[in-house]
C-alpha cells in the first residue's frame, strides 16, 4: 500500500472550507486525478459513486462518508484503485489545518505500478489542497 500525507494550513472559517470540500459533485474543480462523477445512490451521509480518474480514464466506485465539518472519507469498493482517501479538517488558533490521507494500492497486475503513481498522487493532492486553500482564503 501507498500512504501519502498532505497537509496545509487555511486563514478561513470551518464552515467556508468545510463547504468548499464537502461539495464532492464539485470535486473536478480541485482534484485534477478525477475526471467524471456519477452519483449512484445517497442515504444520508453516504454517497455511492462511480468516478473516471485521470490515470488510464479508469472507473472506480467508491463509497463516500461525509462527517459534517470533520472529515470525509472515501472508501475505493471497485476498480483499479483499492484503499481509502481521507479528508479532515482540524481547527487550530486562528486557522485550520486539512489534511488529506491516502492508504491506496493499484489493484491485480497494476500493483506493481504502485510505487510509481504515489509521486503522482502527491503531487495531485498538494495542487487539489492548495486550490481549496485559495478559495477558501478569499
Amino acid at each position: 500500500m501507498a500512504k501519502i500525507e498532505v497537509s496545509t494550513k487555511i486563514k478561513s472559517t470551518v464552515d467556508k472550507v468545510w463547504d468548499i470540500i464537502s461539495d464532492i459533485d464539485n470535486e473536478t474543480k480541485y482534484w485534477k486525478g478525477t475526471k467524471e462523477i456519477h452519483n449512484i445512490s445517497k442515504d444520508g451521509n453516504k454517497i455511492n459513486r462511480e468516478v473516471i480518474i485521470a490515470f488510464r480514464d479508469s472507473k472506480c466506485l467508491q463509497e463516500v462518508t461525509l462527517n459534517p465539518k470533520e472529515k470525509i472519507e472515501i472508501v475505493f469498493t471497485k476498480g483499479i484503485i483499492q484503499g481509502t482517501k481521507t479528508i479532515t479538517l482540524k481547527m487550530l488558533e486562528g486557522e485550520i489545518l486539512l489534511e488529506a490521507i491516502w492508504d491506496v494500492k493499484l489493484s491485480g497486475m497494476m500493483g506493481m505500478f504502485t510505487g510509481m503513481i504515489k509521486k503522482h498522487v502527491k503531487s495531485g493532492t498538494e495542487q487539489a489542497l492548495q486550490a481549496i486553500k485559495l478559495e477558501a482564503e478569499r
